[in-house]
């Protein structure tokens, strides 16, 4: 049986629609606003699988590119690997679902959504989101939902509800927010230097508009009489873990006040190894044993929020808001164009700068056709920078999110096209990593850019906030987390900006929400400690380097009449091919006449920008 229910969301006319397609998932729906046609579904298994001890979600997020009536390129003319754009929005749908199934729900879950019919105004990511929560909805896998999405923008100062594409350009905040009925779960986007004022403007604004589709979810889902599954969670064994915290806690919480990652691990580990030794001799059953190395763990939880909500003190010794220390290198590499070390903790970023020309813009597809990039930041996390071993491969979805919310923070500083007319490449290769490592890769980046003599708009710098909070409301906000407290704590808040405002910024929540005061004492605190980070890279670099690295290539820009582009270019491209040989220079000619002519020197790049010159007055 269909059944199909509509609403208003902003502008927004959404259709939801089930019982017609995909009826063998166990949930699908088809949701509509406007041209956009998306199918979301989902479904779940059965029973988790023996000893599993982890929640494995998949978020699949997948554009046909027969929804503009378009073939994809390549050999096979089929749809492949994902590109960055599909896996960042599979990211969006991933994380404020995830920790909104029940706790000790083990069961495999996948959820796909996949653009069938594309508009080329509508902008997707928060309508994606808001298919997957309805297709959950409807579905019977447990889900302590439904949530919305919702994208934010903001022209000439008037706050917009899923901008549209044309909108976006002219925005000076792109904000994709997720929530419930009456909390924020999930921020996520970038921003021309707003205010922490400006930023909680927007955040009311979207909370406002999700509650009015969680809503209209919930009265579909109750139109169609969803009846959910039973969870069948462990039974907890009170007179073991009794025992093992008698056992185990004082050994625990000494282990928990070494500051050193890696002499910290192995602490545990060995107190680990211990109970597990001290009990095993009177224990029979093989699940006991991984009983104790579970309650080790809660026994652990326990300790290091208990410190930090009733003690003020953090296990490292830290306060509350006190940053790690600091230290800086400029220009440690004598080969490339620019490069800088930033090390804050244990996490250390070093990153790396390249200049290019028009030629080394990356080039990519989407719905709306091919785009260029000429600003990419590729972030490195190997096995090395904690101490690991496994198998090196190509980035993976987390080094590709952590990649793009640093080139979101640095972005908007960037200097215009005709004032620096150069490709810029940052590589972030993470060294050592003890939590908030896309942070590092904000300010190594903003360090490397003004040693490369990039005339970026301001340094600018990262921080990761994390909470604490127990059922009583109490809460905690914690500067600068470590990847223990990152583990442990109900929040991972990571904000980038200058002096003037916020860049860029990402939340992630273990909760189901958190509160507009709460959010408000997070934004507060992490522009103190950007404030005070951004007092130390400045003491190292406060603006770009007046000269460019002596390997970098030299450019000079001409503009030509479109008309003339093909006399430019001549038979077979015979003249751009002669100027290039005679000077050693390379042009880059663009459908709107720019002509971008680049040289490994000065005089190479001035000899071919004579010739150009020379040919246009003919």
């Amino acid at each position: 049986m269909t059944h199909t229910i509509s609403g208003q969301y902003g502008r927004d006319t959404i259709v939801l629609e089930t019982g017609s397609w995909a009826k063998q998932a166990h949930g699908a729906v088809v949701y509509k606003s406007g041209n956009l046609v998306l199918l979301a579904t989902v479904c779940a298994a059965d029973e988790a699988k023996e000893g599993q001890d982890f929640f494995p979600l998949t978020c699949e997020y997948t554009e046909k590119l027969y929804s503009v009536g378009r073939f994809p390129g390549g050999y096979f003319k089929r749809e492949a690997k994902p590109p960055e754009h599909e896996i960042l929005i599979s990211r969006i749908i991933d994380r404020p679902i995830r920790p909104l199934f029940p706790e000790g729900y083990f069961c495999e879950v996948q959820l796909q959504v996949q653009v069938l019919s594309a508009d080329g105004d509508v902008s997707v990511a928060g309508h994606a989101l808001n298919a997957a929560s309805a297709a959950l909805a409807v579905s019977d896998i447990p889900f302590n939902g439904p949530i919305a999405g919702a994208r934010i923008g903001r022209v000439n100062g008037e706050l917009i509800l899923n901008p549209t594409t044309k909108e976006i350009l002219n925005s000076d905040l792109d904000l994709v927010v997720a929530g419930t009925k009456t909390h924020i779960v999930m921020i996520e986007g970038e921003a021309k230097e707003l205010s922490n004022e400006e930023m909680i403007a927007a955040l009311r604004f979207a909370q406002k508009h999700i509650a009015e589709f969680v809503t209209l979810q919930e009265e579909y889902a109750k139109k169609i009489g969803v009846v959910k599954r039973e969870v069948k969670l462990k039974v907890r064994d009170e007179e073991l873990l009794s025992k093992v915290k008698e056992y185990a806690f004082a050994k625990l919480t000494t282990a928990n006040q070494t500051p050193d990652k890696t002499a910290r691990n192995k602490e545990i580990s060995n107190v680990n190894k211990e109970v597990v030794e001290f009990f095993k001799d009177t224990i029979e059953d093989s699940d006991k044993i991984k009983d104790i190395k579970a309650y080790l763990h809660e026994l652990e939880y326990e300790i290091v929020r208990e410190q930090v909500l009733t003690k003020g003190t953090r296990f490292d010794g830290r306060k509350l808001d006190e940053i790690r220390s600091i230290s800086v290198e400029i220009n440690p590499l004598p080969g490339p164009h620019g490069s800088a070390v930033f090390t804050r903790g244990q996490t250390q970023s070093l990153g790396v700068v390249t200049l290019g020309t028009g030629s080394d813009n990356q080039r990519y597809e989407t719905l709306e056709g091919q785009k260029e990039k000429s600003f990419m930041l590729h972030y490195n996390f190997p096995a090395f920078s904690v101490g690991e071993v496994r198998r090196s491969s190509g980035p993976g979805r987390r080094e590709i999110g952590h990649g793009n919310l640093a080139e979101r923070a640095l972005k908007l500083v960037l200097p215009k096209p005709d004032e620096f007319p150069y490709v810029i490449r940052v590589v972030s290769e993470i060294l050592e990593s003890n939590g908030s490592s896309s942070m590092a890769s904000v300010c190594s980046g903003s360090l490397a850019l003004m040693a490369a003599g990039v005339p970026i708009q301001g340094s600018v710098s990262g921080i990761a906030m994390g909470l604490f909070s127990d059922s009583s409301g109490k809460y905690a906000v914690l500067s600068d987390i470590a990847g223990l407290e990152d583990h442990f704590g109900d929040m991972d808040c990571k904000i980038a900006g200058t002096r003037k405002g916020i860049t860029a910024f990402q939340m992630d929540l273990k909760v189901t929400g958190v509160s507009f005061d709460v959010l408000e004492s997070v934004f507060e605190q992490a522009q103190r400690g950007r404030f005070h980070i951004l007092d130390i890279m400045e003491k190292h670099i406060s603006k770009a380097s007046s000269t460019l690295a002596g390997t970098a290539p030299r450019i000079i820009v001409r503009n030509i009449p479109k008309d003339r582009i093909g006399e430019l270019i001549g038979p077979g491209g015979k003249n751009v091919r002669g100027i290039s040989e005679l000077t050693g220079a390379e042009l880059y000619i663009e459908d709107d006449g720019k002509v971008t002519i680049s040289g490994s020197n000065q005089e190479s790049a001035e000899k071919a920008a004579k010739m150009v010159d020379g040919f246009l007055q003919r």
